[in-house]
């Protein structure tokens, strides 16, 4: 169980088919599954002193409502767009009218894969991107969002 924080959560948002970890095309992002990235990241940002709120949806209007309000309830946003990255333009407006560090995170290195996933859409208004190092790719994202938070309050 994490720590009760004084700061503000950090936001991780996953998009569509991201609830499929593990089982989905295991060979391309892996056999852990999404809850046991969201222990990890739990147990990671206790180790910083901060908490997550962690979600999923393969719906783009929930994700943009959850980053809307990540605007007034956390500390910044770590997000794994899934296919969305590469699309939308919706999901780019609503992380840009965020006033906290955005983290665009990927289990597998897109540049490596189809050409239609080298292109971001999110990255242009993320402080950061970490892609290819599987399930730890959100635990090296904490890591960096909780020092870009720790950065900005120092």
């Amino acid at each position: 169980m994490a720590k009760k924080s004084k700061t503000l959560p950090i936001y991780v948002l996953n998009g569509p088919n991201l609830n499929l970890l593990g089982r989905r095309e295991p060979d391309i992002y892996g056999r852990t599954t999404l809850a046991e990235i969201e222990q990890m990241t739990v147990q990671r940002a206790d180790t910083h002193g901060l908490s997550v709120v962690f979600r999923q949806s393969n719906h783009e209007g929930e994700l943009i409502d959850w980053i809307q309000e990540a605007r007034t309830k956390s500390t910044g946003v770590i997000i794994n767009g899934g296919a969305y990255s590469h699309t939308s333009l919706a999901l780019h407006d609503a992380l840009r009218a965020l006033d906290h560090p955005v983290v665009e995170v990927h289990l597998s290195n897109p540049f490596a894969r189809e050409d239609f996933r080298h292109h971001s859409r999110l990255s242009p208004v993320a402080k950061g991107v970490i892609v290819g190092f599987g399930a730890q790719s959100y635990v090296l994202a904490i890591d960096a969002i909780a020092s870009l938070i720790k950065g900005s309050a120092g």
